[in-house]
């Protein structure tokens, strides 16, 4: 593990980074089902979100004061009764994968979840993506369902995994 990861609530200072490292999943990957890339203010919205309800957090990982990653917790549904459950997603700069530094940060958002009285987690991870599938599990979640051909990108059909998480 790396000592001088710094793991913090984001700030607005944070959007422009983070709005970089969601693109380049955007644009390379099916990693999100996003197909355009979003310039700041449109990824504006998303990320002041996190500011209104304390089960739907925004943390940064920083490394030598550069932000690498971000994970996050956000609205599983619409109704009321699913409001203690999130959905959790982690996003790094691919040039600071394999580090640590996603576990790191996970692991922390996942404690803070479970601090503020979130009941269930959902990760929802497409197919293939063993790096993410095995994150997911060493941290606890369990597979809860396989959607079939739920997503088009690239020209093709994607599977997805949804994980779930209790606490």
């Amino acid at each position: 593990m790396n000592k001088s990861i710094e793991i913090r609530r984001a700030t607005d200072a944070d959007l422009e980074r983070l709005t970089e490292i969601y693109n380049h999943y955007v644009v390379t990957s099916a990693a999100t089902f996003d197909t355009s890339p979003f310039t700041l203010e449109e990824r504006r919205d998303w990320f002041h979100q996190h500011n209104y309800n304390p089960l739907h957090m925004l943390l940064v990982a920083c490394l030598d004061g550069e932000t690498v990653g971000y994970a996050s917790s956000s609205q599983f549904r619409q109704k009321p009764a699913y409001d203690s459950s999130v959905e959790t997603t982690i996003y790094l700069d691919p040039e600071f994968s394999s580090r640590g530094i996603g576990r790191q940060l996970y692991s922390k958002l996942l404690q803070d979840l479970e601090a503020a009285g979130v009941h269930r987690c959902y990760g929802v991870i497409t197919l293939p993506n063993d790096a993410s599938l095995a994150l997911h599990e060493s941290l606890g979640f369990e597979k809860a369902g396989h959607l079939t051909e739920v997503g088009y990108k690239f020209g093709k059909y994607w599977d997805t995994i949804w994980t779930e998480k209790t606490f």
